[in-house]
Order: C-alpha cells, then structure tokens, then sequence
C-alpha cells in the first residue's frame, strides 16, 4: 500500500465488483481492514480515497464494515455504499446466508477426507488468541465450519474451507485443533513463520445477494500460485 502525502495512489486498489450500494475488494496479506494501535494504513482508508476521487465526493465518504479478514491474511471483503447497502448486508451475514469460501495450505494431512468441525472458541484479547473448547464454557462462541482436502503430499494438504460462524481466529484456531496448523501461523502451532509473516489463507470466494434483492453475486479469486510448492508431489 503506497501513500502519496497523506492520500492513498487510487491505482493500488484492485476492485472485484461495485455497484450502488457495495463495493468488493482484494485485501492483501499485511494489510489492516481497519485501523487498529499501531496507527498504519487500512484497506477502508484506502477504499474511501478510492470512491471519493471516483465520484468527487465531498466531505466524508460513508464506508460500512461488514466482515474483516486478520491482518496476515488475504482475499476479498465486501464493504457498504450506503446505509441500505450496510443494514441489508448486514443481515445475510447475521443470517449465515453470504457464503464465505476460503482456502488454506496446512501443515499435515487431516484424518477425514473432509469434515465438519464444531468448538467453543474464547478469544483471550490481551495475547490475541483464541482457545478451543470442546464443549460449551463461560464466555465461549460455538464455532462451526467445514473443509475437504483439495490436495495433499502427506507433510502439506491444501484445503477447501466454508465458515458457518465468523468467529475471531476461528479457521486458524479450529485447524490447529486438529492438529493441522495454517503454514506460516507460528502462533498457532505452525514451526515457522513465511518470510513475508504472512499465512497461507486467503478467503477465494465470496457469495450474496445484491443490496437490491435481484441478483446473487459470486466472486472468486486465485490462489497464490506460489502456494503450489508445499503440495507438490515428492
């Protein structure tokens, strides 16, 4: 993410899809959804300077939240326009009716060829961690997702993972659990951080219904080709 003065470059956007109510984006590894006490740049900065120069908005442009991504991780998000566009969106996510899809290189091979997986997950906001529960505690969130083994060597599995809950940590935590860390996620089990820290996870699917009811919107992206390399054969 570049900064010209005090203003993002518009070109280092890389916009997925808008239309009058919302606004999909590509979020690299490393970069803040929002901001946060380390005070540096974000995605919904960069995103108001994007749709303010576009339209030549003046004074604040309004940006609603909808989801976020943790910092080392990439993918698409989707973001409001507009306050229809917010409370409506809002309520698929509430609802479990967007369907997030994400993909994730992890170290080992699951014991299930695919499965779905049910914790209770506590977030501790001082160490930045969640811990995982097998059963219903004081303060915990059910936490419940599904994958399947897209492909795997045996030392490395790549995996294909759709969310229920959208718990803090939650695919890092539960993966873990299972003894099958997300590479490059030292703090949750994982022998090495990537050089770059960040984690081979990106969300590569996003699917919802359009602000106005008339259309359902899937968006994809790739795979980091680079990814390739820890389940290749041999």
């Amino acid at each position: 993410m570049e900064l010209v003065g005090d203003q993002f470059m518009e070109s280092d956007l890389k916009v997925l899809y808008e239309d009058n109510h919302l606004i999909a984006v590509y979020k690299p590894a490393g970069v803040l959804v929002q901001g946060d006490e380390t005070g540096d740049p974000t995605l919904m900065d960069e995103v108001k300077y994007y749709l303010k120069t576009k339209y030549h908005k003046l004074g604040k442009v309004y940006l609603g939240l909808l989801h976020r991504l943790d910092r080392p991780v990439q993918g698409i998000i989707l973001f409001a326009k507009t306050s229809k566009g917010a409370s409506r969106l809002s309520q698929q996510f509430r609802e479990h009716k967007v369907e997030k899809i994400y993909e994730a290189i992890v170290v080992g091979k699951p014991k299930k060829a695919k499965d779905t997986l049910v914790h209770w997950l506590k977030k501790d906001k001082s160490k930045n961690k969640a811990t995982v529960y097998m059963n219903e505690t004081t303060g915990s969130q059910e936490a419940v997702l599904h994958y399947e083994i897209e492909r795997t060597n045996g030392k490395f599995s790549l995996l294909k993972i759709r969310l229920e809950t959208g718990r803090p940590h939650q695919i890092r935590a539960q993966l873990a659990a299972i003894g099958c860390p997300v590479v490059g996620d030292v703090k949750y089990g994982a022998p090495e951080a990537l050089p770059d820290k960040s984690l081979a996870l990106a969300a590569t699917s996003l699917t919802f219904a359009t602000a106005t009811g008339t259309t359902r919107q899937e968006l994809r992206i790739p795979l980091l080709s680079a990814w390739s390399r820890f389940v290749e054969s041999g």
